[in-house]
Formats: C-alpha cells, structure tokens, sequence
C-alpha cells in the first residue's frame, strides 16, 4: 500500500462528502493507494481550521493556490464553486496533478472546453455519484447484454423541491445560471441518459424561470426544463429537470424501454430497479422488483447482506475507489473530464434550442 496525499478544495456540503470517501475508501475497497488527508481550503482561515479540525486534514488554508502548489498535495479534488473550477484544473494540471472535479464541469461550456484540453494526457474525472448506484450500474450491464433489446425510448427526470414554495427567499442558487436547474441538476440525468442510452445528436427544449421574483430578490437563472431528443443509436428520449417539484427530493428517475423489455428505476428508492422482460410466460409476465444485494456490482464491499442498501456516501465512495485506481493505473476512469464537457455541451444546446425554438444538432453547438 502507498499512500496519496490528497487536496480538497471547498470543505461545505460535497467537500464534506469526499473527505468522509477519501477516509474509508481504503478499508471499504482495499485500495492500492491509500488517501491522506493533507490539506483543506475554504474560503477563510476560520472555516478552513474548522473543516481540517472536522475532517482530520493535517492543514487547512484560504488560499487554493497553496494547496495546489503544496507538493504534499499529489491529488486535488476541486468540491468550490463552478466559476473557480477552471483556474484550479488548470493549475493542477500544469504540475501534473491528478484532477477530480465536481460536477457541473466549470462554470461555462467554454470552461469545460478548456479543461479538458489541460487535461490532455492526466488523470481527469467529473463526479456524477447517482449513476454509480448497484441499481443503476446493474441496468447498464442489462442494457449492455441486451436483456431488454435494442432500445426505442428513454424517459428521465431530476425533479426536486427545495424551491417549489414561491416564499422561498431569494439566495444564491437563484442567481447565475450555472446554480439554475439547466446547470445544476440536469447534469446529472444527462450523463445518466448518455451512460445509459448513448450520445445524443439532436433535441428540443423549453426552458423556463417559473418563480421570476422571490423574497430578498429577482431570480435570474430558470426553476424547470424539459426536452425532446434523439440518441445517437436512434432511440427517442424525453427528460425533464425541476426545482419546484412539489414532494420530490431525489427525484433522480429513469425508464428505458427495449424491443424484449424495460427498466424501471427511482433515486429515492435507490436499492431496487424494476425489470420487465417480455419473454415470461402471459400469466406471470410483469415487472419484478429486484432488490441490490452482493450479487451487484460495487455492493458487497459495504454489505454482506441482500436487501440492506447502500446509500449517498457510498456512490461517492464508489467514485473515490475510480479515481485513485485511475491515478494508480494511469488509465482514465469513466466519466473523464470530456465526458463532462459533453453533458455541458448537451445542456448549452438545450439553452440554445429553448431561445431559438427550434431542434438543435448538439455537435453544432
């Protein structure tokens, strides 16, 4: 075992969540590399010494150049807000850093561009936790082994809630349209409809601002969106993204329809994906539930037993195990900083097309 000193820039909510990852992922998985937690930045002295004491970081600091820079920082994971995501990558890069960065990737399509050519030839990963579930990565390995068929249709959503009520103050994920629906929560069921459908080549979309002023403010940025679009392998798709969703709080849900069958499956039952295979005799035929256990892939290392569940800390685990085996092979781990780009690339299209009103080819954009 060799250990990695490890750099986490942002110490808040998903800081928080990568430093607990980065502290078990060597006992959960039995990791080759095995993380030390060297150095925490935020974005005072005060909060950096809080979240080091916290966490257990040996040092903490304000400054994100320190930490990148330090040479006992041989990892960075960037867990700040999109605009600094950019300036970061590219100085970790520039000293040959292994980089993992939160999703959305930067605050721009034209700062995922640039990332990704800083990248070129380095470790790279974008975090994108729900579709690493048991559940969701045992129905890519159906779709991939063709149980439900070739596929003819994709629905998914992000739907939540946290700003459904209209008397919700005005705060910061009203303002800038990297913190709005498009930028925040689409991300995350279009790297699943690509993961698990492939690239998309063409779409429609309508994007609104439903809320236009609230408590304390005016929101600049929109509340839901949806759009129509055609996959790469010719199947249709509709996915529809939502902060005013009244009663949804991970409403991370997908169905994919197959010329032999269809999937099921729902964040907030995150443990079970529902299976409907057209070959079962006219009786019995319907979808059954498939409970996550051992059998499944990345479960047994948290549980022995059927049934019992994973949870939200553990996809990140599962995505700390990705990057360090990436930084210890040297080969890139899926999703990579292009494939980031490309969910970013899906959703200035999406922008565009809800603008012009009209269909997008999404490699125009």
């Amino acid at each position: 075992m060799t250990e990695i000193g490890i750099g986490i820039i942002g110490g808040g909510y998903m800081g928080k969540a990568h430093a607990v990852a980065m502290a078990a992922v060597g006992a959960v998985f039995n990791t080759t590399l095995r993380p030390r937690l060297e150095m925490v930045c935020a974005s005072t002295p005060a909060s950096a010494e809080k979240y080091r004491q916290a966490y257990g970081f040996a040092r903490g600091t304000d400054d994100w150049q320190k930490l990148v820079h330090d040479p006992a920082v041989e990892a960075v994971i960037i867990a700040s807000p999109q605009e600094t995501h950019r300036a970061i990558a590219e100085a970790a890069f520039a000293l040959n850093k292994p980089v993992f960065c939160e999703k959305p990737l930067g605050a721009s399509l034209e700062d995922s561009r640039a990332m990704v050519a800083a990248a070129q030839g380095q470790i790279s990963m974008t975090g994108f936790n729900y579709i690493r579930t048991p559940a969701s990565q045992f129905a890519r390995k159906l779709i991939h082994d063709g149980v439900i068929g070739d596929i003819t249709w994709f629905r998914g959503e992000h739907t939540e809630d946290f700003l459904a009520d209209p008397q919700t103050p005005a705060n910061w994920r009203t303002t800038g349209m990297a913190n709005g629906t498009m930028g925040d929560l689409a991300p995350h069921m279009i790297n699943g409809a690509l993961a698990l459908v492939g690239p998309i080549t063409e779409l429609t979309a309508a994007v609104e601002t439903v809320h236009t002023t609230r408590p304390g403010g005016t929101v600049n940025n929109d509340d839901h969106g949806q759009m129509m679009c055609r996959f790469e392998n010719g199947a249709m798709g509709q996915l529809y993204f939502s902060r005013i969703t009244h009663g949804r709080k991970m409403g991370y849900a997908y169905e994919v329809t197959g010329t032999k069958g269809m999937i099921r499956f729902d964040q907030e039952d995150q443990n079970a994906l529902w299976l409907y295979t057209a070959n079962e005799p006219e009786e019995t035929r319907g979808f059954r539930k498939i409970l996550t256990g051992p059998a499944h892939p990345d479960y047994e290392p948290f549980c022995q037993g059927p049934g019992h569940g994973t949870g939200y800390q553990d996809q990140i685990i599962i995505e700390a195990r990705d990057f360090l085996k990436a930084i210890e092979t040297g080969t890139p781990v899926w999703p990579t900083f292009q494939d980031g780009m490309e969910v970013n690339q899906v959703v200035a299209a999406a922008l565009t097309s809800s603008q012009n009103k009209t269909w997008i080819n999404v490699a125009d954009v």
